[in-house]
């Protein structure tokens, strides 16, 4: 049993990456395919599909690379289990200088730190992404 899902799809992801492998496959859930669509969206996955019914769904994560050299340079969980991390939405960091991305849990979804600061809402701070 995993005490911390997304926690758990980040270090999938990260360590697919280092390994150079193109797919993930790992449990489904609302919350795993809502962040693995933002990472399709901003280009840092090829795709996410679900497979399977509900019940026993699973979520096929495919990772994006330039050549050899996979987009993705890191990932970090910021908002943990035992330390929640919560911002306003004049508290939303940048990431290495812009250049990454920040996921957030809002009250309006799942969504980017520059998307969540252009309708003025915060939340909680799951990830950033370079």
């Amino acid at each position: 049993m995993v005490n911390d899902p997304i926690g758990d799809l980040l270090a999938q992801i990260k360590n697919a990456m280092l390994s150079g492998k193109k797919t993930v496959e790992l449990p489904y859930s609302k919350m795993k395919i809502a962040i693995a669509n933002i990472l399709v969206s901003e280009g840092y996955l090829s795709s996410a599909k679900q497979k399977g019914t509900v019940p026993n769904a699973s979520l096929t994560l495919e990772l994006a690379y330039q050549g050899k050299t996979p987009v993705l340079t890191d990932l970090k969980r910021i908002s943990k289990p035992g330390m929640r991390w919560y911002v306003r939405s004049n508290q939303i960091p940048l990431v290495v200088g812009g250049m990454g991305i920040s996921i957030l849990s809002t009250p309006s979804g799942v969504m980017t730190g520059s998307n969540a600061k252009q309708k003025g809402i915060g939340g909680e701070l799951l990830c950033k992404v370079w």
